[in-house]
């Protein structure tokens, strides 16, 4: 019997024919072997440019390339726009992916699912922030999904992970390939405990104009997306914004007027987002859309604040307490505490060291809430 994946890979294959125009042909032939088997004229009749129209008799080699990786492992999943696992929700966006590779539990495509995003490069605050919401709302039923690059995705996906819940990752690559490198371990712990997702098939590099367009991937798996940390011109507004477009609940937490990681929060929050302090900001809105874990904890999701450490002399909690919750200079601390600049810094270098606190961007330093 024919292989049911072939037409679907060969559309993905075929050079110029992205997912507009994948959705032309479908429109125009209902099939994608209808769509082969029709004359490079009848396919231009249905909106696709004459060379494109004509690339689509010739079988990319890839394809053969394709199913082999497929094959390779039980863990592999072509699931193309008529598999009945395709998740629903993602039909109901504009131009959904004619087709998805997976990598581990395809079943997990159709949980209740939020997507959590934010900067590549957040404060420790905003990682911390990341990694407590994903506990708590993955212990509370949600399957957390992101991005999987550096700063707040990993945080949320860890979060989730450590939370003993689910996660998917939707790569901007050919799922043969982790990036960010970083990641890998991640991405294995992903796959295996979840799912890893893309459009693109094996092979696909990074490129930079994957990543706006996996973003609305992201935000139409879920039922809404919570941006934790963002300048005002960012992926994750990107992402935002495709949420709105979607119907989707957008949800924000909200900062320090000093950070220019929470500009970008600031402004979902103006436009309409939901601000956010608590997990519980965020299920009510989603109430009865969530299979809800029989006796699951509460943890709420708030971060605790910065402890007062019996370890610390006076000295040392005065600059904790100094420190407050935004991030902040040598210069700062030394007008606050009444302290030298010597000593200060001393301090800072003993707290850093410590874990109590961590250095940021531009010479600031950020207390940290897991600090004892």
């Amino acid at each position: 019997m024919p292989d049911r994946r072939r037409p679907w890979l060969q559309l993905l294959r075929t050079p110029g024919l992205g997912p507009v125009r994948i959705q032309r042909l479908l429109d125009a032939f209902g099939h994608p072997d209808r769509a082969l088997s029709a004359s490079p004229r009848e396919r231009e009749r249905a909106g696709i440019p004459a060379s494109v129209a004509a690339a689509l008799d010739a079988v990319p080699a890839a394809v053969d390339d394709d199913l082999r990786w497929l094959d390779a492992s039980p863990d592999r999943h072509l699931i193309t726009r008529d598999d009945s696992a395709y998740p629903e929700v993602l039909l109901q966006i504009p131009t959904p992916p004619p087709a998805l590779f997976v990598t581990g539990d395809p079943e997990v495509l159709k949980l209740p699912q939020l997507a959590i995003v934010g900067s590549r490069n957040p404060t420790p605050q905003g990682k911390e922030n990341a990694q407590a919401f994903a506990r708590s709302l993955a212990s509370r039923g949600l399957t957390i999904t992101s991005g999987l690059a550096l700063g707040i995705d990993g945080e949320a996906h860890r979060g989730a992970l450590d939370a003993g819940g689910l996660t998917i990752a939707v790569c901007g690559t050919g799922l043969d390939r982790v990036y960010p490198a970083a990641h890998h371990d991640l991405a294995h712990q992903i796959a295996a405990e979840g799912a890893l997702v893309s459009e693109w098939p094996p092979g696909t590099p990074p490129k930079a104009e994957h990543f706006p367009r996996r973003n609305r991937i992201i935000s139409g798996l879920a039922l809404g997306v919570l941006v934790v940390e963002a300048a005002t011109e960012s992926g994750s507004l990107i992402t935002a914004r495709d949420a709105m477009e979607q119907n989707r609940d957008v949800f924000a937490i909200p900062g320090s007027i000093h950070n220019v990681l929470a500009r970008g929060c600031h402004r979902l929050i103006r436009d309409g987002a939901t601000l956010v302090e608590t997990a519980e900001d965020i299920l009510e809105p989603l109430a009865g859309r969530i299979n809800w874990v029989p006796g699951a904890k509460d943890t709420s999701a708030k971060p605790p604040p910065p402890s007062q450490d019996n370890r610390y002399d006076a000295d040392y909690r005065r600059l904790l307490e100094a420190m407050g919750d935004s991030p902040v200079s040598l210069n700062q601390l030394v007008d606050r505490t009444g302290l030298t600049v010597e000593a200060v810094s001393s301090m800072l270098l003993v707290l850093e060291l410590d874990g109590a606190i961590a250095p940021g961007s531009s010479g600031l330093f950020m207390r940290l809430s897991s600090a004892h």
